[in-house]
């Protein structure tokens, strides 16, 4: 089964389906992402790009809400905070490392710093 991500004009995802290898592959049976985009624009319309699980096509595996990045041929997830910048492998990082000292964090955007989550 192969995996593709419906992006709208804004290379946001939409949607993720599964498609059927022989929707994919060429005379051959080598699929080909291009056979699968359009049978997908055949059968639903839009635009449509492959994605995969272990992250071997696009760097992570896109989701409602990603956003295609066409320099980087990569799905990117949503940023979680405005300071976050996004490093070489598409996954965004807080502008100070988190605390590795075993306790929990959430980050504050505010003070820009992580902040120990108290126990219940």
């Amino acid at each position: 089964m192969a995996h593709f991500a419906e992006i709208d004009s804004n290379n946001v995802v939409l949607r993720v389906v599964v498609v059927d290898n022989k929707d994919t592959a060429d005379a051959a049976g080598v699929e080909k992402e291009h056979i699968g985009a359009a049978y997908l624009e055949r059968l639903l319309g839009g635009t449509w790009k492959q994605t995969s699980y272990n992250g071997t096509i696009r760097k992570h595996y896109a989701g409602a809400g990603y956003t295609y990045d066409t320099s980087l041929d990569a799905f990117v997830p949503p940023q979680p905070f405005p300071s976050w910048t996004l490093d070489a492998d598409c996954n965004w990082q807080a502008p100070v490392p988190m605390p590795s000292d075993g306790q929990m964090y959430s980050w504050d955007e505010a003070a820009g710093n992580w902040v120990v989550v108290p126990k219940e």
